[in-house]
């Protein structure tokens, strides 16, 4: 785009140009600022300009220090803008008159021609209206428009300028296109412009740095940190350009710049002078008291700054901040407003030093007008933040959101909050919530000292709520210690109390009984109450349907799939862990605090199906979440599951060795109801025992245990077997309790077929193995059967329909080498041949050969199915040796070919 040419739109010489203005200027004025030399380009900002002069009026607003004027300065001086575009710096002292008179000056310096008739206006007056007639004729009749650029527009003061120069844009016909770079928005009718399509608007948004940008600012002031560093000085600064530059000549100083980042306060730093001096100053003395009085909260409401002021102006305050971008922005689509957390720092710490102890009297106020606003997690903040823990506390208590301390949204902010409250303060309401606090941390002992303060404080007039919040405690805190007693008790004290809840505030905390029937049925599956655990799990489930129960839903899911698990339903243990992973991750809960159960679980069903390298890796994520076996039956578990994967390597010492030390790491608070899990152990020393050939350890092991459950009743069958006693072996197996599991049965018939190979009835022994692997199948219990001795492989050498009907079961124990058995002729003309039966798929080989033929990359495999990579490229390679292919496609054919695919 060009500008004024020497000649009119009609071809004619123009007329004689005006005389120039006699008065001195500043020549300063019209030059455009210099680029700092640590700028950084952003290319779409200044082609945004470029295509915005197009059109009559752009506005580049936004706050102090945002870099408005280095945006347009650079979009000048690096060639992006039409030749000739005029620059005037405006200033606040200037009348009418002299405003006119530099624009005019402003235009001619850069080459627009401005006819003698339009006049030169009067330094100290308004110019009369035939001047700006004349300059918008002028301009009209240009054949190229003039591209003026006004900087600090907000600072003109003098009455009417802003309407004549409406008048001359509107009036120009396209021959004048205005840039305003202002902080404020102009005294414009900017509606106007905006429903006609005539304005572009580059606003605080658009101005803000990302953390590419950002880094490349730390490297033009010759810094180099981490991306997390980046990231974090992003975050503070909200991308504003001064703060970032600021920061950056700081770090510069510091012998650390990494640490600097991470200990940054800006009430600390040059930040700081601005900011009280750029924005707080340049209000005022009312707003000021408002900024300083709000900046208490990060959330700021009109009402609330009237309450903190005592006045009622705080919306138009307010909201004529948010319009000049003075550091606080109005939240899309809410009444509320945001101070830019570096300033409200900056607020914050003035306001301490001008007027010490005053902000924990606001903040006092302040939670007690969110907490009528029903901002619960806010008004608790607040509270915490002015220490005044007696009416924090009661906020939790008497509104029934003690679980949000365990579920929720508002989880971290709470636990935030409670952080820093004394242990000993008085009262039942400080006890009751430093007791959850503790739960929450897992600390069983402290949670225990606590809620003796509670009983000490409580009567029998107690408020329901709060009786109902030291019943749930006592829920929890029973469960790490496996006491069904004691947490049936509390639990029925939940019910009874929740019907003395008025019912709109019960319904506005489902987490409170979902929490209940979790923690209820997981102390009962650490009791080994299987039944009852999977029926009050079971309800759990349905309890956890609502939004605020997501943790709960995947605690229920994970100990459900325990208990399956240990029921030997493999398919349902593998479902319910999946679901509570899936669920997980889609609400992005903390991995640490819900997955590493349903990983464990997951590493047992991959123990049992045989696939031990997906075992090792779930067992390898179970053990990497942080505080994942609070509960002795999961720590049992992890041990046995360690323990049967050494025993598989052939290093029964490490199985031995991984099982004591879970034996010795039970804590005390559990020692008392620790019998189960104890006898879970010994039954999987027994097997490490009889895996390295010592029947009499397996035995001595076993001496303790009572011998009603059937899990045991076996154990004490095969050492005994073992140990040469077939006959007491076989007389344990008689009658084999109804409530024995398919696990279970499986076990016993291949006892009873070991106990008839090694009496030489293999017709007998053959029978019964057939049973077992009938009864196996359904769950796929192929380590079960692999475990059971060489006998198994020999019988199935033996009987070669039986392993047929069987190629479920791992290649080795049928006895198989990776080139499969020789092909077998088909019914029909002589000579003709089927394919050869390749060696059998484990079930995980097949689930990812089902997403391999999906087309599934091997990371969206490994996603899926919820393994590693490298797991799941070792499933592929074993997947193309027996298939005999070389790669996935040929895979997926021969697949399809055999029936393995449908």
């Amino acid at each position: 785009m060009r500008n004024l040419s020497a000649l009119d739109s009609s071809g004619s010489a123009p007329p004689p140009e005006r005389a120039r203005a006699t008065a001195p200027m500043l020549t300063d004025r019209f030059v455009v600022p210099a680029t700092p030399k640590e700028f950084v380009e952003r290319p779409a900002l200044p082609a945004r300009l470029s295509a915005a002069i197009e059109g009559p009026l752009t506005l580049v607003g936004g706050s102090a220090g945002a870099g408005k004027t280095a945006l347009v300065a650079h979009w000048i001086t690096s060639g992006a803008a039409p030749r000739g575009t005029a620059w005037l710096t405006a200033e606040e002292r200037d009348g009418p008159g002299a405003f006119w008179a530099y624009l005019l000056e402003a235009l001619h310096r850069n080459g627009v021609r401005i006819p003698v008739e339009v006049g030169t206006p009067v330094r100290d007056e308004a110019p009369d209206s035939s001047v700006l007639v004349r300059l918008a004729a002028a301009l009209a009749a240009c054949r190229d428009p003039a591209v003026l650029v006004i900087d600090d527009f907000d600072a003109v003061s003098a009455e009417g300028v802003p309407e004549d120069l409406h008048f001359v844009l509107a009036h120009a016909a396209g021959g004048l296109r205005l840039v305003l770079i202002a902080r404020t928005e102009p005294p414009l009718p900017l509606h106007r412009y905006r429903l006609a399509g005539d304005i572009t608007e580059i606003r605080d948004a658009d101005l803000r740095f990302t953390a590419p940008e950002t880094e490349r600012i730390l490297r033009r002031h010759g810094l180099h940190v981490s991306p997390a560093a980046v990231d974090l000085l992003t975050e503070r600064t909200r991308g504003w350009a001064a703060g970032l530059r600021l920061c950056a000549l700081a770090m510069g100083r510091s012998p650390d710049p990494e640490a600097f980042v991470r200990q940054f306060a800006a009430d600390r730093t040059t930040i700081a002078d601005y900011l009280l001096t750029e924005v707080l100053d340049a209000q005022p003395p009312a707003t000021q008291d408002l900024l300083l009085r709000t900046c208490v909260s990060d959330r700021i409401h009109p009402d609330l700054a009237d309450e903190l002021t005592g006045r009622r102006d705080g919306a138009w305050t307010l909201g004529r901040l948010a319009r000049d971008n003075a550091f606080v922005d109005r939240e899309e689509g809410s009444e509320y407003y945001r101070m830019h957390p570096l300033f409200a720092e900056v607020l914050q710490a003035h306001l301490s030093r001008r007027f010490p102890g005053r902000a924990p009297l606001l903040r006092a106020r302040a939670a007690r007008w969110l907490a009528r606003a029903g901002r619960l997690g806010d008004a608790i903040a607040q509270a915490s933040a002015a220490a005044d823990w007696p009416f924090a506390s009661a906020l939790l208590t008497d509104n029934l959101a003690l679980g949000k301390l365990f579920t929720g949204l508002e989880t971290s902010t709470l636990t935030r909050a409670f952080a820093t409250m004394p242990t000993d303060l008085p009262g039942a309401a400080p006890a009751l919530v430093a007791a959850a606090c503790r739960v929450a941390e897992g600390d069983h002992r402290g949670a225990t000292a606590a809620l003796r303060r509670v009983d000490a404080c409580l009567t029998g007039a107690a408020d329901p709520c709060l009786l109902l919040g030291r019943a749930l405690v006592g829920v929890l805190v029973a469960r790490p210690a496996a006491d069904a007693e004691a947490a049936e008790h509390a639990a029925a004290d939940v019910y009874r109390l929740m019907r003395q809840i008025p019912r709109p505030l019960r319904e506005r905390h489902p987490e409170f009984l979902a929490l209940t029937l979790v923690n209820l049925g997981a102390t009962e599956l650490g009791g080994g109450r299987l039944d009852r655990a999977e029926a009050t799990l079971s309800a759990a489930l349905e309890a956890c349907s609502r939004p605020g129960t997501e943790e709960p839903r995947c605690d229920a899911l994970g100990s459900l799939a325990l208990v399956d698990l240990l029921r030997g339903r493999l398919h349902d243990a593998r479902a319910h862990a999946s679901d509570s992973l899936a669920l997980a991750r889609g609400c992005a809960l903390s991995p640490d605090r819900v997955t590493g159960l349903d990983h464990l679980v997951l590493a047992g069903v991959a123990t049992e199906h045989d696939d031990l390298d997906a075992a090792r890796a779930g067992l390898d994520l179970a053990n990497a979440a942080a505080d994942t076996f609070h509960e002795p039956v999961a720590n049992v578990q992890a041990a046995v599951i360690g323990a049967r994967l050494a025993s598989a390597r052939g290093d029964g010492e490490r199985a031995l060795a991984v099982l004591r030390g879970a034996a010795g790491s039970t804590p005390d608070v559990v020692a008392a109801t620790a019998r189960w899990e104890a006898d879970e152990l010994a039954v999987a020393q027994s097997s490490a025992h009889l895996a390295r050939g010592d029947p009499e350890a397996a035995l001595r092991v076993l001496g303790g245990i009572a011998e009603e459950r059937p899990r045991y009743v076996v154990a004490r069958a095969r050492a005994l077997l073992a140990a040469g006693e077939r006959t007491r072996a076989l007389k344990l197996l008689t009658d084999l309790p109804d409530h024995a599991t398919n696990a279970d049965r499986v076990q016993a018939r291949l006892v009873q077929g070991a106990a008839a190979a090694e009496a030489g009835r293999l017709a007998e022994a053959g029978r019964l193995l057939g049973e077992a692997l009938e009864l196996a199948r359904a769950e796929g219990l192929r380590r079960t059967v692999a475990e059971a001795g060489p006998w198994v492989r020999r019988l199935l050498r033996r009987d070669p329909r039986l392993a047929m009907a069987h190629g479920w079961l791992p290649a080795r124990v049928l006895g198989r080498t990776g080139a499969g058995p020789p092909a077998t002729r088909a019914p029909g003309r002589t000579g003709e041949q089927t394919s050869a039966v390749p060696v059998p798929l484990t079930d995980r080989e097949s689930e990812v050969l089902r997403e391999a033929a999906r087309m599934s990359s091997t990371e969206e495999i490994a996603a899926a199915l919820f393994i590693s990579p490298n797991t799941a490229k070792t499933h592929l390679k074993s997947i193309h040796r027996k298939l005999c292919v070389t790669r996935r496609s040929e895979a997926v054919r021969r697949a399809r070919s055999l029936g393995i695919l449908e």
